[in-house]
């Protein structure tokens, strides 16, 4: 049996807002341009030697009812005014042949910015934590970011995050966040 490891990998984001929660999922998919594909969803490891690619790039070598795998946060509320968000958090180790992470984060009531900070963080901690780097949650994200620089384990860390506020009139609002695993030829 051949052995499946992803070299390239993308992020995207959407929202979709209807009256029926299902079709509010598949609005946010469309708005994210993954919603023709057929979704599996995955565990949280960046692959050794994976290259981030831009969503153009990625959904070129896609192709509508192929089988997808990705990491993938999504969050809904038919609740009024309710502020929700989707993110995925990336960390990538200095060294390719090491694998890094990607974390799953949604959240009520949490800012996007906040809600992608906190994403990355997970990322990072769980990254740290294989690479036997001391990480302390309680840490300002500078006071991280010094740390990861200092310990040369951990070259960057980002996110792909997605809020909305629920509606007004009670339709169902939806936000994915999403890092897209792109096939080798």
């Amino acid at each position: 049996m051949a052995l499946f490891i992803v070299k390239e990998v993308f992020l995207t984001k959407g929202v979709g807002k209807h009256q029926e929660k299902l079709t509010s999922f598949e609005m946010a998919l469309q708005n994210a341009g993954i919603a023709a594909f057929n979704i599996v969803r995955v565990s949280s490891i960046f692959p050794p030697h994976c290259k981030l690619i831009s969503k153009k790039q990625g959904l070129k070598k896609l192709k509508p009812g192929q089988i997808v795998f990705c990491v993938m946060s999504d969050a809904a509320t038919d609740e009024p005014n309710r502020l929700i968000a989707a993110a995925v958090g990336i960390a990538m180790p200095k060294d390719a042949n090491q694998y890094g992470y990607l974390s799953e984060h949604h959240s009520y009531g949490q800012t996007e910015r906040v809600a992608g900070d906190y994403s990355e963080d997970i990322a990072a901690e769980m990254l740290a934590i294989t690479l036997g780097v001391d990480f302390d949650p309680s840490q300002s994200w500078d006071e991280k970011r010094e740390l990861w620089r200092i310990s040369g384990q951990i070259v960057r860390t980002r996110n792909i995050t997605q809020s909305a506020i629920g509606d007004k009139d009670r339709l169902w609002s939806t936000v994915v966040a999403s890092a897209v695993f792109v096939p080798g030829e």
